[in-house]
């Protein structure tokens, strides 16, 4: 494993590793003949993020290797994926052996028209390849991502950059920044954007080097004059940050936004570990080019492992609408959300944040960052997410990338690999002060056709076909509503208790007396292959009734080479509340929002006869005692229509 002490000033390597500076603060030093430039960068201004995740689609098949050999001791040849090698986890096939108990799975036999289909008409997608954050200039939204631009696995990443004027129309730009320097020959991997006082961007960036030490590099764009930010410039004296001394190399990656303190200074996060703590070492800056570590961490939970894109942003608890990063004060709370290199989950908790030492302190410790109870932005397939703040419509956006479920072979033979989920608003729910609420950003609608709206009352044990016509590309808003006297009936039954959990109560097909009830999406008309997204009402042993909200893809696909779980979790209901869902099925993915966005589950699905045509839409109710009546609104969704890269694309998608 290299060693990060080459990188370090002499001076700081023997320092305690909490309170130690990672920066290169030494003017005079020099590390492969760099040297330090003199003029200074920019001023002060209001943060903003950019979000950087890992998605990939794919180019050539026969592109660059995700995996090296190993030659164990008794001389079998394992492969060791090129990802683990540089500090960072990615898509493997282990879950596909322990479900199957064999490591010698056979795969499914994908045809071309099968995995055609499943590529997206509405999510953002690298053209090919393996992908992996926005910002807002000048009239366009920018997405620079993670990718891979020779295969459909992990390695090579480089940045991708894609524009927008609505976060769901994109054009796919020439690559932003790709790996030619010693701090980044291995990989130009996460960043973030914050904006400077004087309308002006700086970029860090974790870049990999020659020798897979994980380093902050700086960029900026060379022309602020051009709105589609084309050309990037490597400030000349990176890495401005490197791991500092108790701190392994391969375990300091993606720095935050930066936000304004009270001294005026610039602040930001990075995520690491110490032993099996996850942590977020804290900087400040007034140039972005030296820093000075705070000897006191943003966060740290124990047992929690690698934290990934670290994420820290203000929130209201008065009003609907997002804050810039830097905003502070009494009517204020802080979200920290990490993504857990171990569990591939992305965690978050409310809390306090004290600028005066750059700590925050969790409202409710049992439910900390990172911890099994503790609350997540989606209870599926949603990782390496971050947010901005788009001061176009003064909201703050979430972005999440979804990964595959499926085989790392079936991927390289569809050719490409993983997707961003829609672009979500996100703020505080100030109706329970206890949690956050997403919600599509409102420019999805501008892709609804035709609809069709549904009123009726649902019986236990009933099944209804839907017609609304293929079913593959949809948008979903439900309400569903009890019968009082089922209510009724299980509360004054005092032997009518249960224990329930989304993942371990076997599924929709589980019947209950308060549930399950919802919809079955991209179902075949024999429904051997569906993908049930619904609510389950139980009562608990202090007689109080729970709401669950569950998405079972155990069904979804015949196919034996993918992971199919069931996802979900309790969702809030307040007094004198209807249940309500929306679902976003736009081929292989499935996005669900239970209460208005209160819980959030994403699914990849992968069906084998329920596809084109042939995929359909059921309402269903399992409940052994409950009536239900629901009221629907169902809208067939138009493509995207995401484009290559040309003038003219540009030029047609600036006047809509």
């Amino acid at each position: 494993m290299a060693s990060s002490d080459a990188l370090l000033p002499i001076s700081a390597r023997e320092e305690d590793p909490l309170l130690s500076d990672g920066s290169r603060s030494d003017p005079n030093a020099e590390t492969h003949g760099r040297r330090r430039p003199v003029k200074g960068l920019l001023a002060v201004s209001f943060g903003l993020f950019f979000i950087a995740f890992y998605v990939a689609l794919i180019a050539t098949h026969d592109g660059s290797r995700s995996n090296d050999v190993k030659i164990e001791s008794d001389g079998t040849a394992t492969t060791v994926s090129r990802a683990h090698l540089a500090g960072v986890s990615e898509k493997s096939n282990d879950q596909l052996w322990k479900l199957s108990g064999d490591r010698n799975t056979v795969a499914f036999s994908w045809n071309n028209s099968m995995l055609s289909w499943q590529r997206t008409a509405f999510h953002f997608q690298p053209e090919q390849n393996w992908m992996n954050g926005p910002l807002f200039y000048k009239g366009w939204y920018h997405f620079f991502y993670q990718y891979n631009p020779n295969a459909a696995v992990w390695g090579d990443i480089v940045w991708g950059h894609a524009v927008s004027k609505d976060l769901i129309h994109w054009v796919h730009l020439p690559l932003a920044m790709v790996a030619d320097q010693w701090y980044d020959a291995n990989g130009v991997w996460t960043g973030s954007a914050t904006f400077l006082e004087d309308g002006s961007i700086v970029m860090l960036y974790t870049g990999s080097t020659d020798k897979s030490v994980q380093v902050q590099n700086l960029a900026y764009p060379e022309d602020l004059n051009d709105p589609l930010l084309l050309k990037w410039v490597k400030f000349p004296g990176n890495p401005v940050l490197v791991p500092p001394p108790g701190i392994l190399p391969k375990d300091f990656r993606d720095p935050t936004t930066a936000w304004k303190t009270s001294a005026g200074k610039w602040r930001i996060t990075i995520g690491s570990k110490i032993n099996r703590t996850g942590i977020s070492l804290v900087y400040d800056t007034t140039d972005f080019k030296t820093y000075e570590k705070l000897e006191t961490l943003l966060h740290k939970v124990p047992n929690t492992g690698m934290w990934e894109c670290v994420d820290f942003y203000p929130v209201s608890k008065t009003l609907v609408k997002g804050l810039d990063t830097s905003v502070n004060g009494p009517d204020v709370k802080h979200i920290v959300k990490a993504s857990m290199d171990d569990t591939r989950i992305d965690h978050y908790a409310i809390g306090t944040y004290f600028d005066s030492n750059g700590t925050w302190t969790p409202d409710d410790p049992t439910i900390d960052v990172g911890i099994s109870t503790s609350l997540r932005y989606d209870y599926g397939k949603f990782y390496a997410s971050k947010t901005f703040y788009d001061q176009n419509k003064g909201r703050r956006i979430l972005w999440g990338w979804i990964g595959e479920s499926d085989s790392e072979s079936a991927d390289v033979q569809k050719g490409w690999s993983s997707l961003q989920g829609i672009p979500r608003t996100v703020v505080l729910d100030t109706k329970t002060g206890k949690n956050l609420v997403q919600w599509p950003v409102e420019e999805v609608k501008s892709l609804r056709l035709s609809s069709k709206k549904f009123d009726m009352e649902v019986g236990p044990g009933s099944l209804v076909h839907i017609d609304v016509g293929s079913a593959a590309q949809l948008d979903i808003e439900a309400e569903f509503e009890i019968k009082k006297e089922s209510l009724d009936k299980i509360l004054g039954d005092a032997s009518a208790t249960e224990e329930f959990s989304c993942q371990k109560s076997g599924g929709s097909t589980v019947r209950g007396a308060l549930g399950p009830f919802g919809f079955s999406v991209l179902a075949h008309e024999s429904l051997s292959e569906q993908t049930p997204v619904y609510f389950y009402v139980a009562k608990g042993k202090d007689s109080k009734l729970t709401t669950f909200f569950c998405a079972d893809s155990s069904r979804s696909s015949f196919a034996n080479d993918v992971v199919k779980p069931i996802y979900g979790s309790s969702v809030p209901v307040l007094k004198g509340e209807k249940l309500t869902m929306r679902i976003l099925v736009d081929h292989s993915i499935v996005e669900a929002f239970g209460q208005g966005g209160r819980t959030c589950i994403t699914s990849r699905v992968y069906p084998t006869k329920a596809i084109y045509g042939a995929a359909k839409l059921f309402l269903f109710n399992n409940a052994i005692d409950a009536t239900i009546t629901a009221s629907f609104k169902v809208w067939q969704m138009n493509s995207a229509f995401i484009q290559p890269y040309s003038e003219e694309a540009v030029r047609a998608l600036s006047r809509t």
